[in-house]
């Protein structure tokens, strides 16, 4: 038999076939194009993820061990990609849980910092020697690769030689949390700051809980991890490449839908296509909480025609597969069994609201964190912690326990984050690459600073999703005063529509527009602009996802600098 890559999972990447490509569990990889309708739910249907799983150690394919994933004593496992946000997570949880960890990725970044405080053994760059250690001739007891990881990856090569067991990251994500209570976080937008504030509303209350966020969180022991030994798991769940496809959650969120990752999905109904199928994930007796003010994310359950409440009203919905689960809603509009409302700004920067169960007020709630966006994310958190603890009789003492641990949730890194103040300019920065996420910023932007002048820095990320949305992001950048477009953040793709900022920047009218390319020039044009009107109040706010993150910080110290400089020439 010839060699191959042991791969077992699901992998759902889109393409403008409309065709998926399928790693099955359990069997040696092959590269094969099926029909996604017909292949993929009965492979999620079939696929029976076990916390305990046999496989050849060290080489030897004659002998089988089990695999315990909650204590790794005596296990070395290898990541490939290690410093991307979801694999970092998975590592830094396996050197909490007792594992010999080790890694490589191409360049280093700011997870990979702790993880090598952590103990793990890092590698820059992949190599076949980076997973033997030196002449003792010993291996890693199983790899787990990234989604960017492919199959001709020089170590997956070298660990199939060897016949190391490799695993991807949504089949490891479905042993690691197989005989957990999962809590998984899904939807197009706000999944990392509902996932990080259930953890830690959850963690505050004194469950001891596992969280896996894709994002730093300042409030979390290893930034976006924790380690917990208890039942519970709150899992971001993300449906790039199918990686959600992996877990059977018992309780699963649906923050949102719309058409994002452009690159895989070709259009919003192969999004809602892959989210049915997670949903079918959803183990039987399960809970789905759905935000029921997005049309996508009803329109996953809403599939006769009917409203929401038709299925809610029968108390759970029958799905394909022969799954149940009770469907609960969530959000500002009447209709949903919870709702916000009264919703305005407080003194802390962020939101207050009234809290409605079933037409009643029961609570008021306070939120430090900005924007009618993350009232409805801690919506989600609220109505998570009551499926997960209460029953009709104990839910308002349930919700009283919340309030403070909700109100002292200090958000994700690079969701509104201040970055600092001087002379009256204030600077943010923000995560938002989408139309529909730079919208939802910059109202929380105008609710805080309702008097300030709002500057945007936009840095597009990926070619395909400026192409794909362009007449969106410029809608959405019209509800600034001034916009600075600088080139797209490429990642991993090639300009073959031949579009560029400079095209978005110049559809955005109504508002000043202009387009810098690069990083360093928008900065001394905004300390130029600044320094010569020292009196105005601007907001400049940063959005993006690519390497954007650098000029707030740099702008700040240019800023303090003159501001130094004036004043010891006054003196």
């Amino acid at each position: 038999m010839e060699s191959a890559t042991r791969i077992p999972s699901i992998s759902a990447g889109f393409f403008p076939t409309k065709k998926l490509e399928v790693h099955f569990p359990g069997i040696l990889y092959r590269a094969q194009t099926w029909n996604l309708p017909a292949i993929v739910p009965a492979a999620a249907r079939n696929m029976r993820l076990r916390m305990n799983v046999s496989f050849s150690v060290s080489g030897n394919g004659d002998q089988e061990e089990s695999l315990d994933l909650r204590n790794g004593k005596g296990r070395w496992i290898h990541f490939v990609g290690i410093g991307g946000c979801g694999l970092s997570a998975l590592a830094k949880l396996a050197v909490k849980r007792g594992f010999e960890v080790s890694g490589s990725d191409i360049v280093w970044n700011s997870f990979m910092d702790e993880l090598h405080q952590m103990g793990a053994h890092l590698c820059i760059g992949h190599s076949g020697l980076n997973i033997q250690r030196g002449n003792e001739l010993r291996y890693p007891d199983s790899l787990v690769v990234s989604s960017a990881i492919p199959p001709d990856n020089v170590e997956v090569l070298q660990a199939n030689a060897a016949k190391i067991p490799v695993f991807k990251r949504d089949y490891w994500l479905g042993m690691l949390t197989d005989d957990h209570n999962l809590i998984a976080v899904s939807g197009s937008h706000g999944k990392s700051t509902t996932a990080a504030m259930l953890a830690y509303v959850l963690k505050s209350m004194g469950d001891d809980v596992t969280a896996i966020v894709g994002a730093h969180v300042s409030q979390f022991p290893e930034e976006n991890v924790i380690a917990g030994l208890g039942q519970n798991f709150v899992l971001e769940a993300d449906e790039y490449d199918g990686c959600f496809l992996g877990v059977s959650p018992h309780i699963a969120v649906v923050t949102n839908l719309e058409w994002e990752h452009v690159d895989q999905f070709p259009d919003e109904e192969s999004v809602k296509k892959i989210f049915r199928m997670f949903l079918n994930r959803i183990k039987e007796g399960g809970h789905l909480i759905l935000c029921g003010d997005s049309p996508g994310a009803c329109s996953l359950v809403d599939c006769g025609g009917g409203s929401i409440r038709s299925y809610k009203s029968r108390g759970a919905v029958q799905v394909p597969e022969s799954n149940s689960y009770t469907i609960t809603t969530y959000g500002s509009s009447i209709t949903n069994e919870w709702q916000a409302s009264f919703i305005r700004p407080n003194s802390m920067g962020g939101s207050d609201y009234t809290l409605i169960y079933k037409g009643l007020p029961v609570s008021e709630i306070s939120l430090q964190i900005a924007g009618v966006h993350n009232v409805l994310n801690s919506m989600a958190v609220i109505v998570a912690v009551v499926a997960l603890f209460g029953d009709q009789t104990g839910i308002l003492d349930l919700i009283d326990h919340m309030k403070t641990h909700l109100r002292n949730f200090a958000g994700v890194s690079r969701r509104f984050e201040k970055v600092g103040s001087v002379c009256g300019c204030d600077i943010y920065d923000d995560y938002a690459h989408h139309p529909t996420e730079i919208s939802a910023v910059l109202k929380a932007a105008r609710d805080m600073f309702p008097f300030k002048t709002l500057v945007v820095v936009f840095q597009p990320h990926t070619y395909s999703r400026l192409v794909a949305l362009l007449d969106d992001f410029a809608a959405a950048l019209r509800g600034a005063d001034r916009v600075v477009v600088t080139a797209v953040y490429a990642a991993r793709e090639k300009n073959v529509w031949d579009v560029n900022g400079r095209d978005l920047a110049s559809r955005i009218g109504g508002t000043e527009s202009e387009y810098i390319p690069f990083l360093d020039s928008v900065v001394d044009k905004l300390v130029l602009d600044i320094s010569d009107e020292p009196l105005r109040e601007i907001l400049v706010l940063t959005m993006g996802a690519g390497d954007i993150t650098t000029v707030g910080p740099k702008l700040l110290s240019r800023l303090i600098n003159m501001t130094q400089e004036s004043c010891g020439r006054e003196m």
